[in-house]
């Protein structure tokens, strides 16, 4: 489906027209009142055959009037920010003639209401495909011709402070938008691909309350080991996973925790990006084109007499080195590293050239994690597994457990599942460990011996959760590795 009208409310309402697609083709619906010059201006638009329906005033009233419930909220009035010449653009009240600032506007606006973390514009041959990223996976939206995307591109270019002219090179933007009560910070990305410009906003509302320990969805034992974490006067804590696996917000949870235990601590964070201010908590965005990297900032903050340090991420030998020397000389340091579990952090730290004497000294605690969808609780419904099933979840096949799934509804848009919640396996080192990483990084050997300290693998915390309802076996399965 080529999707619903491109032009604003104020352009049917002045020229007795309503614009929609079947497939690629332009179908624009008019009354025996429209005037002659507004399908001539129409055809002129688009300069390809489009398809003439005529309708009763009746059906016309009652298409318009669904189509203004639906744009009721949309407009374009262009306030100027702080900061920057940055600018908010307010989408409410004021309607445009612009057919792309109205399919722009659309397309946000149906995003920030489904709740989605990015919207992906990815032209084709002879159309652009929008997808909506809910609850980590994308799905499409609509699609609409690949003549109208030249505009769309500029429109956003303009809407994130970029160069039009570029279209050769990437670009990164970003640009606030508010729709009624709701502020969003998009992150903007355009690259150049074979078809044209492939673009991608990430959208990031600043209502968004950090969540705590609490919420995360983390069991009882779980929950305990990041308190100890957090309480800790000084050492380095890391959190590992891929991209988009909630680290930083994890971390954040801890840093919350701690502000509320010593609020006469001083808090600092360098991150790429500062994705959400808080209060009472130092914030440093890095910068690598005037020097400002992780390792440069880090090395800044602890001449600013910190007492806990988050470190956005260990990329490399040098920031690995200055965390874990100031996570020696008293300061608890928080960051995060990209490995699949929490054993193999020890391996890669070793990897990255700190020795394994310094990571036994330093090294508190380990956080690994994934994101798997909750299914919706308004049609979660029970089922009995099959004995394939129960196999690969590693229960015996003639188990008389029961599983919960979601049959699809409005709530979650037919998927069923709606928001996500995190999978944690949370290695504490103790002595017993720290002894062991002095003479081996084996990432295996080092989880044997945590499996007999009450270590719970993401695998068995996923398990968990499928059990208890809050997930489905297809989420653990494709999200955790069989062990």
């Amino acid at each position: 489906m080529a999707g619903g009208p491109l032009l604003g409310a104020a352009y049917f309402q002045k020229r007795r027209l309503i614009l929609d697609w079947e497939g690629e083709i332009p179908c624009v619906y008019f009354t025996d009142q429209t005037p002659e010059e507004s399908l001539e201006e129409i055809r002129f638009l688009f300069q390809r055959p489009v398809k003439f329906c005529r309708i009763s005033s009746e059906e016309f009233s009652e298409r318009l009037g669904r189509l203004l419930s639906e744009e009721a909220e949309v407009s374009l009035s262009e306030e100027a920010g702080e900061g920057e010449g940055e600018r908010t653009l307010d989408l409410l009240n004021h309607y445009s003639d612009a057919p792309v600032v109205n399919l722009i506007n659309r397309v946000l606006i149906r995003a920030s209401r489904a709740g989605a973390s990015d919207i992906h514009f990815d032209p084709g041959e002879k159309e652009v495909l929008v997808r909506l990223r809910l609850d980590g996976v994308l799905h499409e939206y609509r699609r609409f011709p690949i003549q109208l995307y030249p505009q769309v591109v500029a429109r956003i270019k303009v809407m994130a402070n970029l160069n039009v002219a570029e279209k050769l090179v990437p670009q990164d933007g970003r640009m606030r938008i508010r729709i009624g009560e709701r502020e969003l910070d998009i992150r903007v990305s355009v690259l150049p691909t074979i078809f044209g410009e492939r673009v991608v906003l990430r959208l990031l509302e600043q209502s968004n309350r950090l969540l705590t320990l609490g919420e995360l969805g983390l069991s009882r034992e779980d929950y305990r080991k990041l308190e100890r974490l957090a309480k800790k006067p000084y050492g380095l804590v890391l959190a590992t996973g891929p991209t988009g696996a909630g680290k930083s917000t994890t971390l954040y949870a801890m840093l919350l925790l701690v502000r509320e235990l010593y609020p006469h601590k001083n808090i600092i964070t360098i991150e790429d990006p500062v994705e959400y201010q808080v209060n009472g908590i130092g914030q440093v965005q890095v910068n690598p084109r005037v020097g400002l990297t992780f390792a440069a900032g880090l090395r800044s903050i602890l001449r600013q007499d910190p007492d806990v340090i988050l470190v956005g991420e260990i990329r490399d030998n040098e920031t690995a080195e200055i965390a874990v020397h100031a996570a020696l000389t008293g300061h608890l340091v928080l960051s995060t590293l990209h490995t699949n579990d929490a054993p193999t952090a020890i391996t890669r730290l070793v990897d990255m050239g700190i020795e394994p004497y310094l990571i036994a000294s330093s090294l508190e605690g380990v956080i690994a994690q994934r994101l798997v969808r909750r299914i919706c609780p308004s049609c979660r419904e029970p089922y009995r597994p099959s004995p394939e099933e129960l196999k690969a979840l590693g229960l015996s096949e003639d188990s008389e457990v029961e599983l919960f799934r979601g049959r699809g509804c409005e709530e979650c848009l037919g998927t069923g599942y709606r928001g996500r919640i995190g999978i944690f396996e949370v290695l504490e080192l103790d002595e017993k460990l720290k002894k062991l990483v002095l003479s081996t990084s084996d990432a295996h050997e080092i989880r044997n011996r945590a499996l007999r300290e009450n270590f719970r693998t993401l695998r068995q915390d996923a398990l968990e959760k499928v059990l208890t309802g809050l997930t489905t076996s297809s989420e653990l399965l494709a999200v955790v590795e069989r062990e």
